[in-house]
């Protein structure tokens, strides 16, 4: 069994010039070789968390059925998530919400995770599909979750194992749900944030989207009053799909003078934000606030403010 210690301090022996040197929490990205080596280990647990196909030439997420894609290649011994299905509020209004803790810990029991699990998320396309998952799991208490770097596409280009199927489930496991509030914002939070000074409120959607010029508005184009932008997908290698290395990432957020603020991280549908809360999470900042209903309610509330521009 790998030890939750070993796990990260191997991870961040790998490169010499990966996203993960001189950052405070390096466990939470794992690299291709690193699973590779270490799909045999009962204690890891590998999931695809891709919810919704890629967007193709600028155009909105398809809404197709991702699993068929995970039966035709995946990494072995990865199982699928489906984020609205298995991790989501499904009586809400809006897409991907939390759920209620006992139902994620039916989920994350029937997946087989256990306390002493090491969970590895990978997605075969945006990777804040991954990063989502990760969220959930912190919400609720569990630790010991992962990011694979690249995903699903690096892991394909070096040309490493890959299983078909609807892969294999794992015995049931345990799962108790701690919920940490202070990683959660609603709308009264992120409202009673705006022109406080102590409180930077980031949005992750795209720098057109957050201008307001185009993309899903939501109901009402643009963003939320007072927030700034760090793009999601800014925090990628555009040809890679891998983060980029820590300076790099640091520098997305250098502008913002976060030290000593509390953060508060959104999109459309609380999705991409995951992204910039992981980020900031590995670099070291504490209880980033995710607003989890994000867009989906607060444009379309005519009381709550929206700038454009």
């Amino acid at each position: 069994m790998i030890s939750r210690i070993h796990c990260g301090a191997k991870r961040s022996q790998m490169s010499k010039d990966d996203c993960t040197i001189g950052v405070p929490h390096p466990d939470l990205l794992v690299s291709t070789e690193w699973l590779d080596a270490n799909l045999s280990d009962p204690a890891v647990f590998v999931f695809d968390c891709t919810s919704l196909s890629v967007r193709k030439d600028g155009a909105p997420y398809r809404n197709e059925a991702t699993s068929a894609v995970f039966a035709a290649g995946h990494i072995p011994g990865a199982q699928y998530i489906d984020i609205q299905k298995d991790l989501s509020d499904n009586t809400h209004h809006c897409r991907f919400m939390l759920p209620r803790a006992e139902d994620f810990a039916a989920s994350m029991e029937r997946l087989g995770v256990h306390p002493n699990a090491r969970v590895v998320l990978y997605s075969t396309e945006d990777p804040w599909w991954a990063t989502r998952v990760w969220w959930l799991l912190r919400f609720f208490g569990f630790d010991y979750a992962a990011v694979l770097d690249g995903g699903f596409l690096k892991w394909k280009r070096e040309g490493r194992r890959i299983e078909t199927g609807f892969g294999h489930p794992r015995p049931k496991g345990a799962f108790i749900p701690r919920q940490r509030m202070e990683l959660f914002a609603d709308r009264r939070i992120v409202a009673a944030a705006i022109g406080d000074p102590a409180v930077c409120t980031i949005s992750a959607r795209a720098p057109s989207h957050f201008a307001g010029r185009d993309g899903n508005d939501y109901g009402r184009p643009g963003r939320i009053a007072g927030s700034q932008n760090v793009p999601a997908a800014a925090l990628f290698d555009s040809e890679s799909g891998t983060f980029l290395p820590s300076d790099r990432l640091r520098a997305k957020f250098a502008h913002l003078a976060l030290e000593g603020k509390r953060v508060i991280v959104y999109c459309g549908q609380g999705v991409a934000a995951s992204a910039d809360a992981f980020v900031l999470t590995m670099l070291g900042h504490p209880d980033v606030l995710l607003y989890d209903a994000s867009l989906s309610e607060w444009a379309a509330a005519a009381d709550l403010p929206m700038e454009v521009g």
